[in-house]
């Protein structure tokens, strides 16, 4: 690489990431990059995400034009000294362009996940970073492992970072003993045990947020750490009938209206995330996991699990993170909360790891 010239990248956000979509440029030729400054929108198979700087320099070339989709590693963009003239940047553009090879999709796919047995069931899991910390992310009802697309590189860089899938989702077995709360946050410490992790901060979305909490609450031993974003357990209301829905939905038109209601932005949710969960629908016994695992924290009403008494008397550090337009789980649920830090990032959804990545992985620590 010259001296003084770096190269902006297709990232890889997630596992199974292979292209991404350049919707729109944020930074302009000549604009002078900080670390963490917006540079582009890429959207994935999964979501949309804002690209950020991750050098500091002058933003010398925008190589990719908007709407190109390219594959993983291809070249977007320049950064480069300004004293470095435009001759030198031209020529490592050309030298770049001609070595590139892209990855081969066949590997990409295959790399990088495991399956492994714990608590009686069969999980898909993956491990990023080789750090002294531990963590281990937990997703929400009726996501996977790739709900953590935009977190576990970024915390991989610092720690070990495992994520999995619940039983009933994902890839990981299908047919559910226990739906209950109780009981997955024992599959939790079981698959710990089966990686050979001691103890661990854990880290959980929505249901995945719950299920870490009554961890915690029932294995402080085993649990350094909590981080929730958009828990179940902390409150009585919660979105009955978009749960419903989206276990009975079995077409386009509907669920694409109930992935909608994640996110903030609707506009993120695009046909490949909605074709991914109505094929994960149609297999074999999900629906029937699904309406076990519900039933196990939800009635008609609402929440029937609560945790915050469980909550108060934690020693470990606590950290609840909510967007504050939430339209499955509120977050007023986050008011109140006595032995925890809390933060409501504002005009984001309940897939805020997703539509706020930058943000929710700075507190997480990223």
């Amino acid at each position: 690489m010259s001296k003084g010239i770096i190269p902006i990248t297709m990232p890889k956000w997630g596992l199974s990431m292979q292209e991404g979509k350049v919707v729109e440029w944020l930074a302009d030729e000549g604009a002078a990059l900080s670390l963490g400054d917006p540079v582009m929108d890429i959207e994935t198979e999964k979501i949309a995400n804002t690209f950020e700087a991750l050098d500091a320099g002058v933003l010398r070339r925008r190589v990719a034009l908007e709407d190109d989709v390219l594959p993983i590693g291809a070249l977007l963009g320049v950064i480069a000294d300004a004293e470095i003239d435009d001759a030198a940047v031209d020529a490592f553009i050309e030298e770049f362009q001609a070595n590139y090879v892209p990855p081969d999709p066949e590997e990409e796919e295959s790399s990088g996940w495991s399956t492994i047995e714990a608590g009686g069931y069969r999980l898909r899991w993956s491990q990023m970073g080789d750090g002294a910390k531990n963590i281990v992310l937990i997703h929400g009802f009726g996501g996977d492992a790739d709900r953590w697309a935009f977190t576990q590189e970024p915390l991989a860089a610092n720690a070990t970072v495992y994520a999995f899938d619940l039983p009933g989702h994902g890839q990981s077995t299908k047919a559910i003993r226990d739906g209950s709360v109780a009981a997955l946050a024992e599959i939790v410490i079981a698959f710990m045990d089966a990686v050979g992790v001691d103890s661990a901060e854990l880290i959980g979305h929505s249901l995945g947020g719950a299920i870490a909490l009554q961890a915690g609450i029932a294995h402080p031993d085993r649990v350094e750490k909590l981080a929730l974003i958009a828990p179940a357990g902390l409150g009585a209301e919660i979105n009955v009938d978009y749960l419903d829905g989206f276990i009975a939905c079995d077409n386009r038109k509907e669920m694409k209206g109930l992935l909608q209601q994640l996110v903030a932005d609707p506009e993120l949710v695009n046909r490949s995330l909605v074709n991914d969960m109505l094929q994960f629908k149609r297999i074999d016994g999900v629906p029937e996991a699904l309406s076990k695992i519900a039933d196990g924290f939800r009635n008609g009403d609402g929440q029937t699990v609560t945790l915050r008494a469980g909550l108060s008397g934690l020693s470990m550090p606590v950290k609840v993170i909510w967007g504050s337009e939430d339209r499955i789980i509120p977050a007023a649920q986050a008011e109140g909360l006595d032995n925890a830090e809390v933060h409501v990032l504002p005009g984001f959804g309940h897939l805020v790891q997703l539509e706020a990545a930058a943000e929710v992985n700075a507190l997480l620590g990223a």
